[in-house]
């Protein structure tokens, strides 16, 4: 009886733990990625690339008129921020002149976008 017991808790814990990670994710290979504007995290391992298109389109879903227009643009800020943030950390930590002038580029090109972005919305939307 208690053999039975203790191999029953030990399949559910296991059943548990799948259904957990098939739905939540592997927390670890989250972790310290870039949280995007709603909440899901964008991964920067070449391995999920698929998921983080997945998580930077899954907002856009079932959108479409004004109201596709206005997530892709909040979206696509958050994205370009990130961007910049990430151009940033390169000109503090990279001695390269190419990948310098990248960061550069970067900055200078996502922060005229990101400009660009928040003035439609405010034009089209009031936002």
């Amino acid at each position: 009886m208690e053999r039975n017991t203790i191999l029953i808790g030990f399949l559910t814990l296991v059943v548990g733990l799948g259904i957990g990670y098939s739905f939540g994710g592997d927390a670890a290979s989250v972790a310290g990625n870039h949280m995007m504007g709603d909440g899901t995290t964008m991964q920067g391992e070449s391995t999920s690339k698929t998921s983080s298109m997945k998580a930077m389109t899954i907002g856009l879903e079932g959108k479409s008129g004004d109201e596709f227009d206005r997530a892709f643009l909040k979206e696509m800020i958050v994205h370009h921020e990130g961007a910049v943030s990430m151009a940033q950390m390169l000109l503090k930590n990279t001695t390269r002149p190419e990948l310098q002038k990248l960061g550069t580029d970067i900055i200078a090109a996502q922060t005229k976008e990101i400009g660009m972005m928040r003035g439609w919305l405010k034009t089209w939307y009031g936002q």
